[in-house]
């Protein structure tokens, strides 16, 4: 009898191994052994600034005044960054550049794209995977269209290739009617069955729109308010990996000085809750960035979250946050119109 009971702890501990062991196999693939409890979303979040990684490129044609608005994918062993150009000339294009690693960033080749000949700026990639494409939205200004401002997209099949990039094509025919004021600053994602579109108005509003995955890039709502406070502009959005939850970070800009909130959503249409809001206990700003050379940068402002996937997900790793940033030292912009500040872009990393 003593035996039997033995034997049946055995087989019991060997079934618990295995069950044990099979769990953590399931969370490995699904990714949730890599975003557990440690690596919770939750404030107060510090980073480390990096020199500045991306200035101005020297054009004597066309002098650039600043780099700004960044998104980026990691493709094939190379960073892809697109970001707005300001000129004095034109003044707001899309440069691309390509490298390596971060280090080389500042020697790469420049490219302005020649999609469009007049104003389109604030881009965002990705790869789009039931067209098997890579989509480029931006605000565009195009007089030939009955919208003659707002969101439109770019595709291409080659992401390393500057010149391969559609012309411009609207998201509407026309500015939708809910829309009272302005807007800008668009940005997309989608989960299984539906894409989102959101973007702010600059008076404390983010708006969402949606549309069917199978109808994307067409066939969007009207737009409506999804978030209200004191917000300003540059709102991003992606899914945590390993967890059930999205999460928005968005520009602030209270009193001049600018940096970033964080709100967390069960779902992309779902109720946005503040995680970090404050200039006290920012995601990202002044009171939680530090350099670990000369700082030159103190205003945090619109960014990129380095993602963990290129597709429409979006998806981020909060256990391995960095941030592309454009920033400037609130004294070197002081005095200055915008088009004149020296924005240059910086990578922010969690240091927690």
């Amino acid at each position: 009898m003593q035996n039997s009971k033995c034997n049946w702890r055995v087989v019991l501990r060997s079934v618990h191994f295995a069950f044990c062991i099979s769990n953590f196999a399931f969370l490995l693939a699904t990714g949730f052994a890599s975003a557990g409890e440690e690596n919770e979303m939750k404030p107060p979040f510090a980073w480390k600034l990096s020199p500045p990684l991306i200035s101005p490129a020297e054009r004597p044609d066309d002098p650039c005044c600043s780099v700004k608005d960044p998104t980026v994918v990691f493709h094939d062993g190379k960073w892809h960054v697109f970001a707005t150009i300001r000129s004095k000339v034109r003044t707001h294009q899309i440069e691309y550049l390509c490298f390596d690693k971060w280090e080389n960033a500042n020697k790469a080749e420049r490219h302005i794209l020649k999609c469009h000949d007049a104003y389109f700026c604030a881009p965002q990639v990705f790869y789009f995977t039931p067209h098997k494409k890579w989509y480029l939205l931006y605000q565009c200004a195009n007089e030939a269209r009955a919208m003659p401002y707002g969101p439109y997209y770019s595709t291409s099949e080659a992401i390393g290739d500057p010149k391969s990039w559609t012309a411009p094509q609207p998201f509407y025919a026309a500015k939708p009617k809910t829309l009272d004021k302005g807007w800008l600053d668009f940005w997309a994602i989608c989960d299984e069955t539906t894409a989102y579109l959101f973007f702010t108005s600059c008076d404390g509003r983010m708006w969402r729109a949606q549309t069917a995955l199978a109808d994307f890039p067409k066939g969007w709502s009207d737009p409506q308010v999804c978030l209200q406070g004191d917000i300003f502009e540059a709102s991003h959005t992606y899914r945590l990996l390993g967890r059930n939850q999205y999460l928005t970070v968005i520009e602030a800009n209270p009193s001049g000085k600018r940096y970033y909130k964080a709100y967390l959503a069960d779902r992309l249409d779902g109720k946005w809750t503040p995680l970090a809001d404050t200039a006290g206990q920012p995601f990202a700003g002044a009171a939680n960035v530090r350099a670990g050379g000369e700082l030159w940068a103190d205003n945090i402002s619109h960014g990129e979250l380095l993602r963990a996937s290129n597709d429409q997900t979006l998806t981020v790793d909060p256990a391995r946050l960095q941030f592309l940033i454009q920033g400037v030292l609130e004294k070197d912009k002081a005095g200055k119109n915008y088009g004149q500040i020296l924005w240059r872009l910086g990578l922010l990393t969690n240091d927690q």
